[in-house]
């Protein structure tokens, strides 16, 4: 074999692709940009999986294309691309075939502008975390057990396999339907003893387990997609208590920060268990991730069905990566995770032309955006408010939003997307104005952190400054 760039023969993964999306031969070809022939070809072992087609299937299935190959040399001309298109680095970029080129001829360095590439984007996340420390006043002071939690479930990725696959287990154990109310009542009885009861008073505790008395209390007052859910919390609580106290045994150091991680993993379970993986997945690329739809499919609440779109991040079977987070009404944001490039503020100063600060005041409504970040990526979001019921007139029920967005990349199997034109002005929004480099900013809070400001008093833009 020549020196270059080595092919790899790995046709049965493209036919396990394709069969997996419903699509004909014709259809990847078309996706692909080559012939029929070719691709039948490539499937049956006769044809090798060229860069080029590598390119194509990164491009055309991000979530999927590392499944396909894993060469050292197919991989480093696909983070060579990526490295070399990202929009936050300025000047031209480089066009493929000088990249293929460069990948064959000079490896080391592609590979060192791809360690670059790395570095300033560890250094992007590392000034984030310094805006975020700074904005909290916490420079120097320990985390909060809360933050440990947090911040652990940002290093996982929001995704925690041992346990996702342990929960899927027990959900194909319980059947191929959605996993009803009645179904998670009956293994909670026969496996551990317990019955399930409705609370007779109102404004109690939503869910109340008495292990003496086996006996599991839910407020009558939850709707039927959280009785579900704290249903779900109970029996994965059960099922999986010895793997959820050595994960957050492993994870966390303070006694606090343990058991916070396991009520967060406990949820996280409860999740999985409703809304298994493989099947959850599949159900959620087939609906093109209309959320009204998996919630239904799944019995599920709107901002479930979100947030376990957020943690489908399984090596090999990722879906497609989105950020979610949860806002309050002062604009604090109270759950938030993102597989994508995009992160958000962990102590507030969000942007406020962000579209999911107006969703809470606007309930059952879901609101489309278009939003543009500094570096130059586009992200097509939703944003919804939502209202949950105290179940009395003395307490006042919570209202919050939640959102849930990818990169402009996948508009294609994001249906909220379909209103939505390549030439639409987006929105420009910011982490935060500490480190967003925008000057025509008209909402702009404050400056960006060691910026020169300059003010004329002769005039004055949409802030009484200019910076630079």
């Amino acid at each position: 074999m020549s020196e270059g760039i080595r092919r790899i023969f790995a046709g049965h993964r493209i036919r396990a692709l394709r069969q997996r999306l419903g699509l004909s031969q014709r259809a990847l070809a078309d996706q692909l940009a080559v012939s029929v022939s070719y691709l039948s070809q490539i499937e049956n072992g006769d044809r090798p999986i060229t860069p080029l087609v590598m390119v194509a299937l990164a491009r055309a299935f991000p979530a999927d294309w590392e499944t396909i190959a894993a060469a050292d040399e197919g991989m480093l001309l696909v983070d060579a691309i990526e490295a070399s298109s990202d929009p936050s680095v300025p000047d031209a970029r480089i066009d493929e075939a000088t990249l293929r080129r460069g990948a064959r001829q000079q490896p080391q360095l592609a590979r060192r502008m791809v360690a670059l590439h790395a570095a300033f984007r560890r250094s992007q996340e590392q000034l984030r975390a310094f805006d975020d420390r700074f904005e909290a006043g916490a420079a120097e002071a320990a985390r909060f057990p809360w933050e440990e939690v947090r911040d652990w479930f940002h290093a996982e990725r929001n995704y925690v396999d041992a346990l996702d696959r342990a929960a899927e287990t027990i959900a194909e154990e319980m059947g191929e339907g959605a996993i009803d109310g009645a179904a998670l009542e009956n293994r909670l009885g026969r496996r551990f003893g317990i019955t399930v009861a409705a609370d007779r008073e109102l404004g109690g505790p939503v869910r109340a387990y008495d292990p003496g008395a086996r006996l599991l209390r839910l407020d009558p007052a939850l709707p039927e997609a959280s009785q579900r859910f704290a249903l779900a919390h109970q029996l994965a609580r059960l099922e999986f208590a010895d793997l959820i106290r050595d994960i957050a045994r492993e994870g966390i150091a303070s006694d606090a920060g343990r058991a916070l991680l396991a009520a967060g993993l406990t949820n996280y379970a409860a999740g999985a268990l409703v809304m298994p993986y493989v099947r959850f997945r599949a159900i959620a690329r087939e609906l093109r991730h209309d959320i009204d739809r998996l919630s239904l499919r799944f019995g599920v609440s709107f901002e479930q069905t979100c947030h376990r779109l957020s943690t489908l991040q399984r090596p090999g079977a990722a879906g497609i990566p989105f950020f979610f987070c949860r806002v309050d009404m002062a604009g604090n944001i109270t759950k938030r995770h993102s597989a994508t490039r995009f992160q958000f503020a962990r102590f507030g100063g969000a942007c406020p032309l962000w579209g999911v600060h107006e969703a809470v005041a606007i309930p059952d409504r879901i609101a489309v955006q278009l939003a543009e970040t500094p570096d130059g990526t586009r992200y097509v979001s939703i944003a919804k408010g939502l209202v949950k019921p105290s179940g009395s007139f003395t307490r006042s029920p919570r209202r919050y939003a939640v959102t849930l967005g990818c990169e402009e990349a996948h508009a294609a199997d994001f249906v909220y997307a379909d209103g939505i034109r390549a030439d639409d002005a987006a929105t420009p929004i910011g982490v935060s104005c500490r480190i967003c480099p925008r000057t025509d900013c008209d909402q702009r809070a404050f400056p960006p952190a060691a910026s020169e400001i300059h003010i004329d008093p002769d005039a004055r833009g949409p802030v009484p400054y200019s910076f630079g």
